[in-house]
């Protein structure tokens, strides 16, 4: 076996500059392909994390319909009090969820007693909500990024919402909502803090103490809208969401009807669908990556039989059997796969190392300064690696089959 690989390297040095060209094919290749899984996939995990880890946290559990009909925040399939604790035991007893956080969302008017705006209403336990969205109290661009996220008889508002009505922190405002009942109630709050905006869900989201919103919806017991729940794991969220769904959503009411449902982020926003568009375009890169490797490699390869047909013919007619000669052919597409899957992997890790010591910075919504760190798995540098390499094999086995079975004869008397 090395004696064919130390023929097929001296017959690749033959054509320097040809096998050269080849060898740069696949080297850029490789490096567009794996640059382009760790950039792509450093924006997605920072997408991904800004809208998990600030605003929806991994998994959410409602009641079921609310999710349906989430749009104008229904107060009336809030779950009830024997729910929570159902739900909070199925929790507490699940070794791979971290933390969880109550909520109740509703509509409301906010006030600042010149004008009236509406606004989306969160209504969080601070420390069980900071557990579950650590990112959070990250957005704050006014007030103490240091203290709990809210307390009771404060609020925290977009800066959206801010600059559009001027509030500043320390102003008193009005909020106004209806209950589920249809009566109207309102509550004067302080701002304890303005929030920086996001894309998506949560752009126009304030805050308040659960307590507080309880008081203003006139609720005579602890419903909550939603638990949103952060998993220890997030690379295991399909197996893990799936047996919280399991857990959860086997529990019916009296008529045997599932009451709860479980979903995971994705299936709660819109970014969901530009994540699966990056994977897509992952896919397209590495296809690309095969289809240039696959035309270089065998483009070479039939170069190589055409010339070499009277040596072909040569070594065939001194005995040397068809599939030596299969091999030897073999072992070149091989050496060039080999060759430039290495030199492709060295300089894109350089690539990536030299990204995460530049640091530069990109803008995700309002978001700025958002730092890019590039990483890649080793497993997608292995499976890459393989691919490439295999294809090179492949792409040789046409030319190396015509040669092994040319009739010497005939290869001798070529011109």
């Amino acid at each position: 076996m090395l004696d064919v690989l130390a023929i097929a390297t001296r017959n690749l040095l033959r054509y320097r500059r040809r096998t050269l060209l080849t060898l740069l094919l696949i080297v850029i290749g490789m490096v567009a392909v794996l640059l382009f899984i760790a950039v792509a996939g450093s924006f997605k995990s920072m997408m991904v994390g800004q809208i998990t880890d600030s605003i929806l946290g991994h998994v959410q559990v409602h009641r079921k319909g609310y999710v349906a009909s989430i749009d104008s925040l229904p107060l009336n399939l809030n779950m009830k009090p024997q729910m929570v604790s159902k739900v909070e035991e199925a929790l507490a007893q699940n070794p791979a969820v971290s933390s969880w956080s109550p909520r109740i969302k509703f509509g409301g008017m906010y006030s600042n007693f010149a004008e009236t705006t509406s606004i989306r209403v969160n209504g969080v336990d601070p420390a069980r909500e900071a557990a579950t969205v650590p990112l959070l109290q990250g957005r704050l661009i006014e007030g103490d990024k240091n203290a709990a996220l809210v307390e009771r008889g404060k609020i925290v508002i977009p800066a959206l919402l801010a600059r559009g009505m001027k509030s500043k922190l320390g102003d008193t405002v009005v909020v106004v909502a209806t209950n589920k009942d249809g009566s109207v109630n309102g509550k004067t709050f302080v701002v304890h803090g303005i929030l920086e905006g996001i894309s998506g869900p949560g752009g126009r989201d304030g805050y308040i103490h659960i307590e507080d919103a309880r008081e203003l919806l006139r609720m005579t017991e602890p419903e909550v809208s939603e638990i949103a729940v952060r998993l220890k794991d997030f690379a295991r969220l399909d197996r893990d969401s799936g047996a919280l769904r399991t857990a959860l959503e086997g529990q019916t009411n009296k008529e045997g009807k599932p009451v709860l449902e479980v979903h995971d982020w994705s299936q709660l926003s819109p970014f969901a669908t530009l994540a699966r568009m990056i994977d897509m375009l992952t896919l397209f890169i590495k296809i690309m990556l095969v289809s240039i490797v696959l035309v270089a490699v065998m483009n070479v390869m039939m170069m190589a039989v055409f010339e070499r047909i009277r040596e072909i013919g040569t070594i065939a007619a001194i005995g040397t059997p068809p599939g030596r000669i299969l091999s030897l052919f073999l072992a070149e597409g091989l050496m060039l796969g080999v060759v430039g899957t290495v030199s492709g992997v060295a300089l894109s890790l350089a690539a990536i190392f030299g990204i995460n010591v530049w640091k530069p910075t990109f803008a995700f919504g309002q978001q700025q300064n958002l730092v890019m760190a590039p990483t890649i798995a080793a497993g997608d540098v292995v499976t890459i690696a393989v691919l490439v390499i295999v294809v090179a094999v492949i792409a040789s086995l046409q030319p190396a089959w015509k040669a092994s079975r040319m009739d010497p004869i005939s290869a001798l008397r070529h011109v």
